[in-house]
């Protein structure tokens, strides 16, 4: 039984992780609590305390798989750590089912209370300083790491969808019931599921990612047998192969490959970012 742990070191934050198959999750927990000795050694040979209240477990798997899932605690040095539901990475909330219902729950929720907020003040600004506003304290807060966002259940896109339908409604002055798709293609706003397609693609094309990344997304033209072929020559993309229906097609990359060729051809990233959303603001709010 094949078990891989890896770790991230970050200036106040330390992560460890790892996969394995549900069979040896008991020999991966050990591997981790051997990991943490080892990190609170070298912690304490500096002059430093690590703080195990802050310290969270979470074991991530499918629905179906979940119930296969270990539910004993985690040794960390002399305490133990019960496994949670959800954990926060560096302002992006995870579920142990990969659902990322917790990161559209509290997305909504913060960014409703920002728009209320600014509801109070629209009067009393310009429509060009509610539109900065608007867009410095909810859009963004709505885009960051919206990659992982990717492939969605359709009902969780649709309340992310509904803070972007408020915030123009607000930017616009429109009423409650007034469609919304003529004040989106005005304000050349994109809707929420055509926004998760990322620049990381262009990253891939141009080699400026890690190599294990960069080769899940290339050009025909790459491939030789199939460099005869006419599509090669319109800067098709390879489709990534997925072996799995539920969480495996949710990379940003399977959802990117079907860009125009006029985009993934862009030599730079300011054109890349330019023209696909030209692209898609064309195909989404004809």
């Amino acid at each position: 039984m094949q078990v891989e742990r890896y770790a991230n070191l970050y200036a106040n934050d330390t992560q460890i992780y790892g996969f394995c198959r549900p069979a040896a999750a008991s020999q991966l927990q050990q591997q981790v609590s051997v990991c943490t000795d080892g990190v609170a050694l070298w912690m304490r040979s500096n002059w430093l305390q690590p703080n195990t209240t802050k310290i969270k477990v979470l074991w991530c798997a499918s629905n179906r798989q979940q119930h296969q899932l270990p539910q004993v605690a985690l040794r960390v040095g002399i305490d133990y750590v019960t496994p949670t539901t959800s954990v926060n990475n560096i302002g992006i909330y995870v579920n142990s089912d990969v659902s990322m219902l917790t990161r559209v729950s509290r997305t909504v929720s913060s960014c409703f209370a920002t728009l209320r907020q600014l509801r109070s003040i629209r009067r009393s600004t310009s429509q060009a300083v509610l539109l900065s506003l608007v867009i410095s304290l909810v859009l963004s807060h709505l885009d960051y790491g919206n990659a992982t966002l990717a492939s969605l259940p359709g009902n969780q896109l649709d309340r992310l969808q509904s803070v972007t339908n408020a915030t123009a409604r607000l930017v616009c002055s429109a009423r409650k019931y007034e469609h919304i798709t003529p004040r989106l293609r005005d304000l050349h706003w994109l809707r929420v599921s055509e926004q998760i397609v990322s620049v990381l693609v262009f990253r891939c094309l141009h080699d400026t990612v890690e190599s294990c990344m960069a080769s899940e997304l290339r050009h025909l033209a790459a491939i030789d047998s199939r460099k005869k072929l006419p599509s090669a020559s319109m800067s098709a993309l390879v489709t990534p192969s997925s072996c799995r229906t539920t969480t495996g097609d949710r990379p940003c990359v399977l959802r990117c490959c079907t860009l125009a060729s006029s985009v993934t051809a862009s030599e730079t990233l300011s054109t890349f970012k330019r023209r696909l959303k030209t692209h898609l603001i064309a195909m989404i709010l004809p």
